[in-house]
């Protein structure tokens, strides 16, 4: 894949995104905690812009010893990004889809 010059590192602010045109479609960057992820703008579902929807931390339910829902909460160590279409959500870091894993 050719490279392709999209700013300075110094112009991304942390959480800062990018949907950066090429010859092969659009690309979403990403700038998180330091590091740099890219991925085709299409969703795996029905090729909406999944680069362009909200990012937010992994929803995690709480489950009670004795198995009741307890609510919901956030696990900041794990970033998600999702396709603002259909709510598909990817891993920032992996690309893996959240609800299909064979997704990415």
């Amino acid at each position: 894949m050719a490279e392709i010059f999209v700013g300075k590192r110094a112009d991304f602010k942390e959480g800062d995104r990018r949907i950066v045109q090429t010859e092969r479609g659009d690309v979403g960057l990403f700038h998180h905690q330091g590091e740099f992820f890219a991925y085709a703008n299409t969703c795996a579902h029905s090729g909406g812009p999944a680069c362009e929807g909200v990012m937010m931390p992994k929803v995690l339910d709480i489950i009670a010893e004795d198995r009741t829902y307890q609510g919901q909460t956030f696990d900041e160590s794990e970033m998600h990004f999702v396709c603002p279409w259909h709510g598909w959500e990817y891993n920032l870091k992996t690309g893996v889809c959240v609800g299909e894993p064979r997704v990415k």
